[in-house]
């Protein structure tokens, strides 16, 4: 019966971004929504960008671990991101009226830079995109009992994503979300009011997470563990705002104002529920001990589903599973398309020159399907943990692609010779201290950030010589000046 529920969940599911599909006419439509999105479904679609497999399943089972110390990247520098996007970003970049986030980095620096930051915003979803399928795999192995092989379970989850956001893009992305955000806020809220009480009440289960240590945040009073925890913070809280979804979904809102305030709601949405998933899993160390201690030997991601399956009934098992595909695949939907729409227009339409806006819109179907193909073959074969993988996808775009974005918006000197240095002097010593001190106190990827500052400053105040600047003023100089869009 549970299996029965869920699949007609994602029928509908499916239903849902079919429909959308019908209000698909353009490209615009396709990578924007139109641009047409009201309040309240930017904010689902903000507060949907992070609540994926990672939340409830990875930074749970992370808690369980480490406590909230092992949390710094995510809920904590996630929410950051979206945050600091809503006050410093929207506003300027949704008044640019730009397709994608590589178009900014063309008008504010020149097809080179364009080029270079899109390749790390997309080489930065394959782990993002693979998580999701990865969960997806998880789950419908646990919901057959081991008869769908994770593996088998990968390939279903990742067709099913795929079919409604091939043909609905991000209006398809936008409906499922806001149906989806309703599912999870009601049915984890329930399992969180049911699993507490079977753990004896709220109270007990923070008493008990208190004394074991998991509630300790700020990091020790010496510097490498300062480093660390800026570090986790920053990982995220920095490298996640040069991203096509973060950036796809405040810029598909109606007018300027709703793209501030629904990045704001929805980031602080996200961090309020974030904490639901890690209330619920913590409880298990009261309700089953011996379950915990079995599972934390093997896989600790799977405490939390086991615990509704087994000690839950079957009303609340399916709230849960609902809330928990809905979750993941909201996020996999808005994952998949960014990076394809980012790789279609910043990389491949220089290319094929002449091409008019419908044949510009199958081309970036075919990249869907492509990218959707590759994260599931990569998801299929790593052995990360869906945690660690969404840590690491933001570790290229920290270290090559947010210096040039937030100099670019907030300082007049910034030139395409210094956000080419930042680039090549970020990645540099991101890759070369990954290979020779990996575990060093400064993280590499951090290392590489900095490095990408001193190279921005140095590149843009000395003497213009390695490329002609052809941008030689600030993009909010622009700002509402010309659409940037090469439809």
């Amino acid at each position: 019966m549970l299996i029965g529920f869920v699949t007609a969940y994602l029928v509908l599911s499916i239903a849902i971004g079919l429909y959308a599909a019908t209000r698909v006419k353009n490209s615009t439509d396709y990578v924007a929504a139109g641009r047409n999105l009201p309040l309240y479904i930017v904010t689902a679609t903000v507060f949907a960008t992070w609540f994926g497999s990672e939340t409830v399943l990875g930074i749970s089972a992370t808690f369980i671990d480490e406590g909230l110390r092992g949390l710094w990247s995510d809920p904590f520098g996630a929410s950051l991101c979206l945050i600091l996007a809503g006050l410093f970003f929207a506003r300027p970049l949704y008044r640019m009226n730009l397709l994608t986030l590589g178009d900014y980095y063309r008008t504010r620096y020149g097809r080179t830079v364009e080029v270079l930051c899109s390749l790390a915003i997309v080489v930065s979803y394959l782990g993002w995109v693979s998580a999701q399928i990865s969960a997806l795999g998880l789950v419908f192995n646990i919901l057959s009992e081991g008869s769908i092989s994770a593996e088998t379970g990968m390939l279903v989850g990742a067709g099913i994503v795929l079919a409604y956001t091939l043909f609905g893009g991000m209006w398809s992305v936008a409906l499922t979300d806001f149906m989806q955000m309703a599912i999870i806020i009601v049915g984890l809220a329930y399992i969180a009011w049911l699993v507490g009480d079977m753990a004896g009440g709220v109270g007990a289960v923070v008493a008990h997470a208190n004394e074991a240590g998991k509630l300790n945040f700020l990091p020790a009073f010496d510097a490498k563990d300062i480093i660390a925890f800026t570090a986790g913070i920053l990982t995220m809280g920095f490298g996640s705002i040069p991203q096509q979804d973060v950036f796809q979904r405040f810029n598909a809102a109606r007018n300027e104002r709703i793209a501030v305030q629904g990045t704001l709601l929805g980031g602080s949405g996200y961090f309020l529920f974030a904490f639901i998933p890690l209330f619920i899993a913590y409880s298990a160390t009261l309700i089953d001990p011996a379950l915990v201690a079995n599972y934390q030997e093997s896989d600790s991601q799977q405490i939390l589903p086991q615990l509704i399956l087994e000690h839950t009934p079957l009303f609340a098992q399916v709230l849960f599973f609902g809330a928990l595909l809905s979750a993941i695949m909201s996020t996999a939907s808005g994952t998949l398309l960014a990076p394809s729409v980012t790789f279609s227009e910043n990389i491949l339409r220089s290319t094929f020159r002449g091409m008019n806006d419908r044949q510009f819109l199958v081309m970036t179907r075919v990249v869907v399907v492509l990218f959707a193909l590759l994260v599931t073959w990569y998801a299929i074969h790593t052995d990360e943990s869906i945690h660690g993988m969404v840590e690491n996808a933001y570790k290229v775009t920290l270290a090559t692609a947010f210096v040039p974005l937030a100099f670019g918006l907030y300082w007049k000197r910034a030139s395409t010779q210094g956000a080419l240095v930042s680039i090549v002097a970020g990645l540099a010593v991101w890759v070369l201290l990954e290979i020779v001190a990996p575990e060093a106190d400064v993280p590499p990827h951090f290392a590489g950030m900095l490095a990408g500052v001193v190279g921005m400053v140095v590149g843009s105040l000395a003497p213009q010589t390695l490329v002609r600047q052809s941008h030689g003023h600030s993009a909010h100089l622009n700002i509402g000046a010309h659409p940037q869009s090469r439809n």
